[in-house]
């Protein structure tokens, strides 16, 4: 991708986010002047270990119980619902937008946190600006290969440490745990990261996703202790 596409790429992304910026700001998970916890500070002004959660070495694995069979040849991403230019892009087209590594943490609302994974993939923010989302569009709906749903607050989708990711720990993400790319966001429990993403639907209206049907949080901080509805 030459420099000039990046640079419109970047400047997309921005403006989206400068949109949603007094939202990001005031989330929970930036804003909480007495979040629950244990621990030093972590990122973000958080404890380490939300309440509930104990720190685990190895990474559980959690799905539906179907693990579709996606290699980055088969691979592809829709972005549609209220955007003006719906898209889809391939393997060769996501590994050609800009790539950022980025060392978050992993909080399982079956209250296991995975500390310190060093990730490198793609900002959520980037991809959605592609497809340019409506002034309207104020959430999102995230599809999964396996048919695995959730919701997620458009704005919590725009912070910069929300990729779609393709390694872990300088190893291509497994299958597994969601790859050839999952979602990942470290500022909500991670059941908000679908694994085997294949659509990010833009909406007006909030939509409950599978677990959120099911009875658990709509919003899911952890430093909130916020794991049900």
């Amino acid at each position: 991708m030459d420099d000039e596409k990046q640079r419109r790429i970047v400047e997309a992304r921005m403006k989206l986010r400068e949109r949603h910026l007094g939202k990001i700001r005031d989330s929970a998970s930036m804003s909480d002047p007495r979040p629950m916890g244990s621990g030093a500070p972590n990122r973000h002004g958080m404890p380490k270990l939300p309440p509930g959660q104990h720190q685990t070495k190895s990474w559980p694995v959690l799905d539906l119980g179907v693990k579709p069979n996606i290699t980055p040849s088969t691979w592809k991403l829709t972005i549609d619902g209220a955007v003006e230019e719906p898209i889809t892009i391939d393997w060769a087209t996501f590994m050609a937008l800009p790539q950022t590594e980025d060392v978050s943490d992993f909080h399982c609302v079956t209250t296991w946190s995975l500390m310190d994974s060093r990730w490198k993939g793609v900002q959520a923010s980037t991809v959605l600006a592609l497809a340019r989302p409506l002034e309207s569009a104020q959430y999102a709906m995230i599809h999964a290969f396996d048919e695995y749903t959730t919701n997620v607050a458009l704005y919590e989708l725009l912070k910069d440490d929300v990729l779609l990711v393709h390694a872990w720990n300088g190893q291509p993400l497994p299958r597994d745990h969601g790859g050839p790319v999952r979602l990942i966001t470290p500022q909500l429990y991670a059941w908000k990261g679908a694994k085997w993403i294949s659509r990010i639907e833009l909406l007006k209206q909030n939509k409950l996703g599978f677990w959120e049907d099911r009875g658990y949080s709509d919003t899911a901080h952890p430093w909130r202790d916020d794991r049900y509805s």
